[in-house]
């Protein structure tokens, strides 16, 4: 070949479909991360700001440094929970009004149902007079830092899509979480953990998968991070047999070069990521591992929270959760997948089960809170507590008479909030006299994550991000502050 066809065949491929698209359009996206995460620096800087991963940069100033998500997935019931209705428990085993049922979507009900009376006794709590029940005798000492939030509604009634909507705000894949969208407008205080944190507990993997706490359509630098409070706290974590942390340091070092010249030719954004997450896996090696160590907490905390170092549960993630706060994570995020109550099988009834699964999770909880209070750092932390959605005030007996579960719920259940300037002691919105509507103080999931966006200094109908031609944001085209719980 001379070197005219060597200087046609180089020419031909820079004028070519396949280098516009793959050089063109990705130079453009290079662009726009440029703008979010720092690419005017040097490769090996990108997705890092002056303390950690940079951000969009608030609207005003935060109430909230950082955020702790309670979720409860399965759908705790609000009948056994916050929410007393006397009148329900006295039209207990009565048929159902086919007002109810008419015109309504539910996941098991059918037929005519027996409404199912409280299966918990309830009292008043605080200075704010609260109803709690039973269940929870150690939040109901700390009920007087909360919000309550009584008459949430959702569009979803099956746990996948609601869990979807709860965290990105629809119940389709391809969204970005709330924790996402968090740290792309405020980035991070720590360059050496990650900025969005993710902990699980109760078994089994929740409904809606990984995506709850993906990046979606947001460079992935800004999903959360899986952490475990048994064994390794990250997989894959620790450096394999033989190969120290110094020869582990040349190897990302080199790997990043290839990555640099990769990034030199495609202008690919999502290269840009990639070093950055070698490298703050790097630094995650030394900073996760004493970061999620409890071990050196002091006995009376563990006592506090109900804590067992080197074991999986709940209580473990809380007090990690007040750990990660204290180190600046921005976002964290604690599933705990145990209430999901139907009443399918001997011993598993709403009772049972709500009763269970609120001993795993009532003393941490209120040790979280009153720990946070302790140490000051309630004052600039969200903490939010709830389902995806909530239960029916009539049973579902798919197996027969005695099987006393409740179905799904969308038309009403009860989330709280507190810390980062949340009124305290509040009780707003109020269902009607079975628990089946909200009558006032209707609040929706959107309005809620336009009001956690709010405590971190954004207005939610501006934090918004391009893609495929519109402004996309969390809330879609909805939502509103919830300004009446806000001091």
């Amino acid at each position: 070949m001379n070197i005219w066809e060597e200087a046609f065949i180089r020419r031909s491929q820079y004028n070519s479909r396949r280098h516009f698209l793959k050089k063109c359009t990705s130079g453009l996206g290079a662009l726009a991360l440029g703008s979010l995460v720092g690419c005017g620096k040097q490769p090996s800087e990108a997705g890092k700001g002056a303390a950690g991963l940079a951000g969009a940069g608030p609207h005003f100033a935060p109430k909230a440094k950082s955020v702790i998500f309670l979720h409860m997935a399965g759908g705790p019931s609000h009948l056994e929970l916050f929410d007393y209705k006397p009148t329900l428990e006295q039209l207990d085993g009565k048929d159902t009004p086919q007002s109810l049922m008419e015109g309504k979507e539910f996941a098991f009900l059918k037929g005519t149902p027996k409404l199912l009376g409280p299966q918990a006794h309830f009292s008043r709590y605080g200075q704010s007079g609260a109803y709690v029940s039973d269940y929870l005798p150690e939040f109901a000492q700390m009920v007087d830092e909360v919000s309550m939030l009584k008459a949430m509604h959702t569009n979803e009634f099956n746990h996948a899509p609601a869990q979807l909507f709860m965290h990105t705000g629809s119940p389709r894949l391809g969204k970005p979480s709330i924790g996402a969208w968090s740290v792309y407008g405020l980035g991070s205080e720590n360059k050496d953990l990650p900025a969005y944190v993710v902990l699980t507990s109760g078994g089994g993997a929740i409904s809606a998968g990984k995506s709850v706490w993906g990046s979606g359509f947001l460079p992935t630098v800004y999903q959360g991070v899986q952490c475990r409070s048994e064994g390794d706290p990250v997989l894959f974590l620790s450096n394999p047999k033989s190969i120290d942390s110094t020869l582990r340091k040349k190897s990302i070092e080199a790997i990043n070069r290839i990555n640099e010249m990769e990034y030199e030719q495609s202008q690919d954004p999502e290269i840009l990521t990639r070093i950055s997450q070698y490298e703050l896996a790097f630094r995650m090696q030394s900073s996760v591992p004493d970061t999620m160590n409890i071990n050196d907490e002091p006995e009376h905390v563990h006592q506090m929270y109900g804590t067992t170092p080197g074991k999986a549960s709940f209580a473990n993630n809380c007090l990690l959760a007040r750990r990660l706060v204290e180190k600046g994570v921005r976002f964290i995020q604690l599933f705990d997948n145990r209430w999901d109550t139907h009443g399918v099988g001997a011993g598993n009834g709403v009772g049972e089960g709500m009763r269970r699964s609120c001993k795993a999770i009532d003393q941490p909880i209120a040790a979280l809170l009153k720990d946070l209070k302790q140490r000051g750092l309630l004052e600039e932390t969200l903490v939010v507590w709830g389902g995806e959605f909530g239960r029916t005030p009539m049973m579902e007996a798919r197996t027969g008479e005695g099987f006393d579960g409740r179905d799904h719920h969308l038309e009403a259940f009860t989330m709280w909030m507190a810390g980062a300037g949340v009124r305290k002691g509040m009780v707003h919105g109020e269902t009607d006299e079975i628990g089946y509507y909200g009558v006032s103080g209707r609040t929706h999931v959107h309005d809620l994550q336009a009001t956690i966006l709010e405590r971190l200094g954004f207005d939610h109908e501006k934090l918004t991000y391009e893609f495929q031609g519109r402004d996309f944001r969390l809330t879609d085209v909805h939502g509103r502050v919830i300004r009446e719980i806000l001091a």
